[in-house]
């Protein structure tokens, strides 16, 4: 939810996070008893490492510290990134989870799981997933107009088609170089 402090935060921080190369995706601030927590999500294409938070916290810290944003009072910072089960909610989030599975709320109601297979500015190809495991997965175009809520899902089980490949061209590597010590004993035995 917006609030004026957390626009004027915002503002002050959406420049620090285009020079770190990152997209301020979200700012919070709460109030627990007396105490604060300003909470900011940032992310980039790619993701964002562990080092490149710790930067642009040291960037927001030194901000706050020179601005009069978050007055006198004590505060708690914690940056990080939108999380495994990010919302998507601009077309930059739908080409980051290209790929991904995906809960869909519609507009004219109803609920999909989808894959998000490709996107642009004004939609997404996805493959909808089959209910309860009948039938099989159907593309469809989605128009972000169309969408009252998504989020990326976890996957637990699906398996990473690169890695996949990457794990067969290692096993052929490896009998391919298990042939090449076979012919080179038979070579050395043949000539002993």
């Amino acid at each position: 939810m917006s609030t004026p402090q957390t626009d004027r935060l915002r503002a002050l921080l959406e420049p620090l996070a285009t020079e770190a190369g990152l997209d301020l995706e979200d700012v919070r601030i709460t109030q627990a008893g007396s105490r604060r927590q300003v909470q900011i999500d940032v992310d980039a294409d790619g993701g964002v490492d562990l080092d490149a938070i710790a930067d642009f916290s040291r960037e927001v810290g030194r901000a706050l510290d020179d601005s009069d944003l978050m007055g006198s009072a004590a505060y708690l910072l914690e940056v990080g990134s939108p999380g495994a089960e990010r919302p998507l909610v601009l077309p930059r989030h739908w080409a980051r989870a290209e790929g991904r599975l995906a809960k869909i709320q519609l507009v004219e109601g109803g609920e999909i799981v989808a894959r998000v297979l490709e996107s642009d500015e004004d939609g997404a190809l996805v493959e909808v997933q089959p209910v309860k495991g009948r039938g099989r997965p159907k593309e469809r175009r989605l128009a972000f107009t169309e969408v009252a809520k998504a989020r990326v899902q976890v996957e637990f089980n699906r398996k990473d088609e690169a890695l996949l490949d990457e794990a067969e061209d290692i096993v052929a590597d490896a009998d391919d170089a298990d042939a090449d010590d076979v012919d080179a004993d038979d070579a050395a035995a043949h000539d002993a």
